[in-house]
């Protein structure tokens, strides 16, 4: 018995270095996000890990239990405290165990998944905490917000969080890009009397696609605009476009089904959980004659948009072209997805990065959707001209240029 554990030993010895503990799995960085429902942390890992998440009480806390793993990573980089973590620890309670320990400041329900490597990321394990009463709070000034009668737009900043969408040859993000434009465009509308924004993502956290249209349909929207910047290996390539959902079936335009296999793959990069997956197709739900309706009012808006963009800078696709975008499935509110511009063009990606860019971007938004509701019979024209005293100021000085702030 003794000869054959020393030979075990001996061949273990005379392997490379790394192979005899390949089986350990090295948690090598951590990130925390913050929304408004819920706090997520995402270990990154060099593989996959067996674990367990379980909650403790009084106090409260989180535990995640992880086999055949050790910490590389630092917890004291963590933005911390969070609206729900107040603390992070970690220990070995077991031989070859590392816990991670969460103080939470209240019950919260949690909910973790791997990630396999995609899109240049490395396995990871996602530990998010939900919190209901949150939740809950959102839906109830949702709806007040709509007992006010007040036209109500979904601002909704594409990517966030995990996933940051496309990356410009100077770094710039289009994650960041989107929330600097939806934040100036949700100041806009709500300095207009009669009308409310209401941002799908208000911070730099991860929103799944699903739960976007869920947002805007809770909030009662009668618009909604997903803000994007888009990405091509061509560095001259330039121009906004505006694309509205295909009705049904494939989608006929080459570069419009590309594009949004790219936008529909949001949710991989971003990290969904198994139970969060659904068929964002709600057309069964909806009768024929309602659907064209919306589909028609859904175009009509983006050539409103489209004409008022024309002012601002270049235009890829003079008319609107339609997909299958999971995020404007809330086929009863018209709905555009809009790319801002090239964000793999240099010139255009310094032109984004631009505040007062920014705020032209978010001010020809504002008027094609003013001119569609004008169009639908929805807004009076009051023959008021916008100026300095009614609309934000773009040189204020709590605005930066990556729109991070508020």
């Amino acid at each position: 018995m003794k000869k054959g554990f020393l030979r075990v030993a001996m061949l273990l010895a005379l392997l490379p270095p790394g192979v005899a503990h390949a089986a350990v799995t090295e948690v090598r960085d951590v990130r925390l996000w913050t929304a408004p429902d819920h706090s997520r942390l995402v270990f990154d890992l060099n593989r996959p890990v067996k674990y367990q998440v379980f909650r403790l009480h009084q106090p409260e806390r989180i535990v995640i239990d992880m086999r055949s793993a050790r910490l590389k990573a630092r917890f004291d980089r963590l933005a911390l405290p969070d609206p729900v973590i107040s603390g992070v620890r970690h220990g070995k309670p077991a031989k070859g165990v590392l816990r991670v320990v969460l103080d939470v400041k209240e019950k919260v329900q949690p909910r973790s998944f791997l990630l396999k490597p995609m899109h240049g990321k490395p396995n990871r394990l996602v530990i998010d905490l939900m919190r209901p009463q949150q939740a809950q709070k959102q839906a109830v000034q949702a709806s007040r917000a709509h007992g006010r009668r007040k036209l109500v737009i979904a601002v909704d900043a594409g990517h966030g969080g995990e996933d940051p969408g496309a990356i410009g040859p100077r770094r710039f993000r289009e994650k960041d890009v989107t929330l600097a434009v939806a934040r100036r465009l949700a100041r806009i509308i709500n300095a207009r009397p009669g009308m409310q924004a209401v941002l799908i993502r208000k911070g730099d956290y991860f929103v799944p696609l699903n739960k976007r249209w869920k947002l805007a349909r809770a909030a009662h929207a009668d618009m909604m605009i997903s803000i994007h910047a888009d990405s091509v290996r061509r560095r001259d390539v330039k121009g906004a476009s505006v694309y509205t959902l295909s009705e049904r079936g494939a989608t006929e335009d080459k570069a419009a089904r590309a594009l949004a296999a790219k936008e529909n793959a949001a949710d991989e990069v971003g990290g969904v959980a198994f139970d969060q997956v659904q068929d964002p197709t709600v057309s069964r739900i909806l009768g024929d004659m309602f659907r064209r309706d919306s589909l028609n009012s859904s175009q009509i808006l983006a050539e409103e948009i489209i004409g008022k963009m024309k002012r601002v800078g270049p235009i890829k696709y003079d008319v609107p072209k339609r997909a299958r975008f999971a995020v404007l499935s809330a086929m009863e509110i018209p709905s555009v997805l809009v790319e801002l511009d090239y964000i793999s063009n240099p010139s255009r990606e310094r032109k984004l990065r631009d505040a007062k860019h920014q705020q032209r971007l978010a001010m020809a938004l504002f008027d094609g959707s003013v001119s569609f509701f004008r169009k639908m019979g929805r807004l009076k024209d009051d023959g008021r001209r916008r100026n300095a005293k009614h609309m934000p100021s773009v040189s204020s000085s709590r605005m930066v240029a990556s729109g991070l702030t508020e």
